[in-house]
């Protein structure tokens, strides 16, 4: 199974992430890591000269498959604060005509008042020699009804003003949303497009696949790349015994809680990142090559969220040969944890992440043949057996 990770090459992830501190860095840093991060990882490319690898075929349209996800997933998102502003305009104008409404009606009356009665002149009033008491209280009532006609004419204008404020924003919402809308389309059309061409891709080279998919040969090396990236990242800041597999499946994924404290301190409280059957551990042996797993291989649902185990920073997200769509997360410490195989990458280098929050979305990247995703925890750039960290069920 091409979901494999050698140990040498979690052991390069894991140094990798250990190189960068979990405290975040400001954004006008983050372009510069990634960039550094690229150029490293070409580097490492770079050093195995010529050597090819069939699934390296796959990379173009796993990236795009990855990038139209995480887009829609995005616009998705703007979707939903775009629709929930609309609802809150539509509210807001609906009790703001409800006000206009009442204001005028209100209006309406005291022009009846004024058109019945007349404009009464308080200087006429007092030369009719009135009873001074009664004139008293005609000349208040009068300046009453004055300023409150005054004050409901101000009010009126406020919300006619507010009413056609809500009009031009509910005009500039929809057309976001109508854009918003337009570009899920588009999205959409674009993925479909990289599906098959994923899809082309493999019915000319699974049977290569399959065939290099049984060399130990090429397992080490996929293990060899991914421990110098993990080295290489680690410098910008005993062979386990054989276990019979049972299956295991897993109904709990991380939560914000735990949510804080050092990583080493939840062992024992950790949830695995996604649900589903446990159908590969730590030390087994591998059916297709005879090597051993690094990490766990959880078989599981695509397009399920790949959930982070705790907090922790994104030092590399990319495809990876070996691993398909990768991120590796730094939780400080010298503790790493790495999430393969993915279909999509939500996250990408240098952004802070929370236990329980959402860093990718399960597939099969990289050549694999079954659906999931391939896990790993690591200490100084060593692998080690998650499931001594996590509670299950």
């Amino acid at each position: 199974m091409a979901s494999a990770w050698p140990a040498r090459a979690i052991f390069l992830a894991v140094g990798l992430a250990c190189t960068f501190s979990t405290q975040a860095a400001p954004k006008d840093d983050l372009s510069g890591l990634r960039e550094r991060i690229k150029a490293l990882q070409k580097d490492v490319e770079s050093a195995e000269g010529k050597k090819t690898d069939a699934t390296d075929a796959l990379k173009q349209s796993e990236q795009a498959i990855s990038t139209a996800n995480r887009r829609l997933r995005e616009l998705a998102q703007k979707q939903e604060s775009v629709g929930a502003t609309l609802n809150q305009v539509q509210r807001e104008g609906r009790d703001t005509q409800g006000k206009i409404g009442k204001q005028q009606a209100l209006l309406g009356q005291l022009l009846s008042h004024y058109y019945l009665h007349g404009q009464h002149d308080p200087l006429k009033i007092l030369l009719n020699q009135q009873d001074p008491n009664q004139l008293a209280r005609q000349l208040h009532y009068y300046t009453y009804l004055s300023r409150a006609r005054a004050a409901l004419i101000e009010s009126l204008r406020t919300n006619l003003a507010h009413s056609r404020e809500l009009a031009q924003l509910y005009q500039e919402k929809s057309v976001e949303l109508a854009q918003v809308k337009s570009e899920q389309a588009r999205q959409k059309f674009q993925l479909e497009k990289d599906k098959e061409a994923r899809k082309t891709v493999l019915v000319h080279i699974n049977q290569k696949i399959t065939s290099q998919r049984h060399e130990i040969g090429r397992l080490q090396r996929d293990e060899k790349r991914l421990t110098q990236l993990i080295e290489r990242l680690s410098r910008l800041a005993a062979q386990p015994k054989k276990k019979k597999s049972v299956s295991v499946y897993n109904r709990n994924q991380p939560t914000p809680e735990p949510s804080g404290g050092a990583l080493h301190q939840l062992k024992g409280k950790l949830h695995l990142p996604v649900r589903g059957e446990l159908v590969n551990r730590f030390g087994s042996q591998r059916e297709d090559s005879g090597a051993t797993w690094k990490g766990l291989f959880i078989k599981s649902t695509a397009g399920q969220d790949v959930k982070c185990i705790a907090n922790g920073r994104v030092v590399f997200s990319d495809w990876l040969r070996g691993f398909g769509n990768l991120i590796i997360v730094d939780h400080g410490d010298d503790y790493m944890s790495l999430y393969g195989n993915n279909e999509t990458l939500y996250k990408q280098a240098g952004e802070t992440v929370r236990a329980g929050e959402a860093v990718a979305a399960v597939g099969n990247s990289g050549g694999i043949a079954e659906t999931g995703l391939y896990f790993e925890m690591r200490h100084r750039s060593r692998p080690f057996d998650p499931l001594g960290w996590i509670k299950l069920n």
